[in-house]
């Protein structure tokens, strides 16, 4: 009854996961974990918390949930929701130090856009371990001595992520317009419906299909509306839907109502899925930069990088960006850096400092917040 209560629960958390859905934070025993065992610390997300406890079954662990609003470890920390404030305090409250003999503690890789690191241990004492992208590497991630995998480490989008995400975008979509459209057209309240649901899985489940077009699209000019790059693929599925109709005689207002379902489903979908830079935001136009004179080739970058952009030469302790077009903007590298040998440019030779992407993290429209002025330099 209560792995069904467990299941009932994810459910309705993943067809609303674009709310906020916090849990308590603090402390939570995995197994019977003694003085040794090892201490995993993730946002109170409840989707991923309960994840994180899934896949702990059958270890030993101490599990510490901190306050990131309720919001998904990778959001939050990119939008200041999920900080070294929120690391230290629940480390610092929790009572866990009191429990183990060691001072480290394996946080999520996908949380470096806005924990950094060095800051934790100054201020606590505990060594940070960055963790797997996915919870259900953690125990190949524990069983391999807290080393992961170039696979554990970047971040991907399989069809049951894409499967979890259609959902997300079509529950709320297909009610909110069943509702909108109860009072007026009662008899087309189940076709709405089934249209939602039906564009929203083309959309996600088809995306290996078209993505090397949104790839073109995004890195140059972003993705609005109707862009799948300069083929226009959603445009062109919808002219080709208005045309069936009238040779079958389907009444015009389907059309208009896939037109604007297309319109919403399209709005942002390069942010919608973990690869890309959201389509609304400037910063998908900016490119990773690297100081050789300061890189010292220590390996950060290629730790918490989530697209495996870096390369690292440890004969000349230097990195490299050997796979840059995969960049997500996503600043991770920039704040782990000890050096500041990495930055964000601009195609007008604009320049995002690491200081900067430290201190201003992005808000739904990919403004830096907090900045009162532009984040962006111009280079002397």
């Amino acid at each position: 009854m209560k792995r069904l209560t467990g299941l009932a629960v994810e459910v309705v958390q993943t067809l609303l996961r674009m709310l906020p859905f916090p849990c308590r934070t603090g402390l939570i025993r995995i197994g019977r974990p003694d003085r040794s065992a090892p201490v995993l610390l993730t946002g109170n997300f409840r989707l991923t918390v309960e994840r994180v406890k899934r896949s702990l079954r059958g270890q030993d662990a101490y599990l510490l949930v901190a306050n990131s609003r309720g919001v998904n470890v990778w959001c939050a920390a990119t939008g200041g929701l999920f900080t070294n404030h929120d690391v230290i305090s629940v480390l610092k409250t929790s009572g866990v130090e009191e429990l183990v003999d060691h001072r480290q503690v394996i946080l999520p890789q996908l949380a470096a856009t806005g924990v950094e690191g060095p800051v934790v241990r100054r201020k606590t004492g505990w060594r940070v371990v960055w963790g797997p992208v996915e919870a259900s590497a953690i125990p190949a991630f524990l069983a391999a001595g807290l080393e992961a995998t170039r696979a554990m480490r970047e971040v991907r989008f399989p069809w049951p992520r894409r499967l979890e995400m259609a959902a997300a975008w079509a529950f709320p979509i297909s009610l909110l317009g069943a509702l909108a459209l109860l009072p007026f057209w009662r008899a087309g309240v189940a076709g709405l419906v089934a249209l939602v649901w039906g564009l929203s899985l083309a959309i996600f489940l088809g995306f290996p299909l078209y993505e090397r077009w949104l790839e073109a699209s995004g890195r140059r000019v972003g993705l609005v509306f109707f862009d799948f790059g300069r083929f226009g693929l959603p445009l062109l599925a919808w002219l080709l839907f208005l045309a069936a109709s009238l040779l079958l005689g389907i009444e015009l207002r389907w059309s208009v109502a896939a037109l604007v379902v297309l319109a919403i489903l399209c709005l942002d979908l390069m942010g919608s899925t973990p690869t890309y830079k959201s389509g609304l935001h400037e910063d998908r136009l900016l490119r990773i930069a690297l100081d050789e004179a300061r890189c010292k080739g220590a390996g950060f970058c290629e730790t918490v990088c989530p697209v495996d952009v870096f390369e690292i030469d440890f004969e000349r302790r230097l990195a490299s960006l050997a796979r840059a077009a995969s960049c997500v903007q996503c600043g991770a590298c920039i704040v782990q850096c000890p050096f500041d040998a990495l930055q964000l440019e601009g195609p007008g030779g604009e320049v995002v400092t690491p200081g900067t992407v430290r201190r201003f993290k992005l808000n739904l429209l990919g403004k830096r917040m907090g900045a009162t002025a532009p984040a962006p330099t111009r280079r002397a």
